[in-house]
């Protein structure tokens, strides 16, 4: 698969902290799919062939009398992705018992420490939903469960299922670079019992897991449930992600519909994370 081009733009915001919350919801929903917070407020990217000259035309944000936003915009080949994450991204760190970091920031004081070699790949722990999954997964019982986690990006949440004692660990995504970047962040952790794949929900024919994570979007969620739940196991664990509040009812639908119901939600700036047993 050749390696795919992404437009990055670069945003100024003013007030920073709420207009930004609004600014990277609001990308969300017109198909961005990775952000960097930064001093002065937020860069995001998009995939080339998703994107169209218009893509900001219904970002309302930009046009608010309460926020100046201005923004520039480039085309980012993968082989700079590094040196952009490396003047951007800082540590994260969740409930103070959980950090994801880059190899060049020192080590915290945490029980988990994961090490993402920051590339062009989604879920380094920056945005919401990923900070969310962790809090799930921090929360509940992975010893000796079998896990997927599908659509991994850097596979930073198969790696703290492993941590918490998940074994063994499916990560899949379709796109080359997560796959690549997610094999090469497996071994820098050390992680033995996580396989990595490259493909969808396709390749999910007679696997069976305890636990299925998934922080992808509410299309291919929408999509996959019903194979995800053919894939778990009797009192098994479904924990989505990488939506809004208001996509709850048709998620929980499609899940009730194929013999899921809702056990818990985390809510993080409009972004939900949801659990789900059969």
């Amino acid at each position: 698969m050749s390696n795919t081009i992404y437009i990055g733009y670069y945003f100024t915001v003013k007030p920073l902290q709420l207009a930004t919350e609004i600014l990277i919801a609001e990308l969300g929903y017109a198909g961005f799919e990775s952000f960097v917070e930064t001093e002065t407020g937020v860069t995001a990217y998009i995939q080339k062939e998703e994107w169209k000259g218009n893509i900001l035309k219904d970002i309302y944000v930009l046009s608010s009398d309460e926020f100046e936003i201005s923004y520039t915009f480039d085309e980012i080949e993968q082989v700079n992705w590094n040196s952009e994450w490396e003047k951007n991204f800082n540590p994260i760190i969740v409930d103070k018992l959980c950090s994801v970091r880059a190899p060049f920031h020192n080590k915290p004081n945490t029980k988990y420490d994961i090490i993402i070699e920051p590339k062009m790949s989604f879920g380094t722990g920056h945005h919401e939903t990923t900070h969310m999954m962790i809090q799930h997964i921090m929360a509940n019982d992975f010893k000796g469960k079998s896990v997927l986690d599908m659509g991994c990006g850097t596979a930073v949440l198969a790696i703290l299922a492993e941590m918490k004692g998940a074994n063994p660990i499916d990560a899949i995504d379709i796109d080359n670079w997560c796959y690549l970047n997610s094999i090469e962040n497996t071994e820098r952790n050390n992680c033995k019992n996580i396989t990595v794949y490259e493909g969808d929900a396709t390749i999910l024919t007679n696997k069976k897991y305890d636990i299925i994570i998934a922080n992808i979007n509410r299309n291919i969620l929408l999509n996959d449930i019903k194979t995800y739940s053919k894939c778990l196991n009797k009192n098994g664990a479904l924990f989505l992600s990488g939506f809004y509040e208001e996509d709850i009812p048709i998620i929980e639908k499609e899940c009730n519909t194929n013999g899921l119901k809702l056990k818990n939600k985390l809510n993080r700036n409009n972004w939900v994370a949801l659990h789900f047993e059969n």
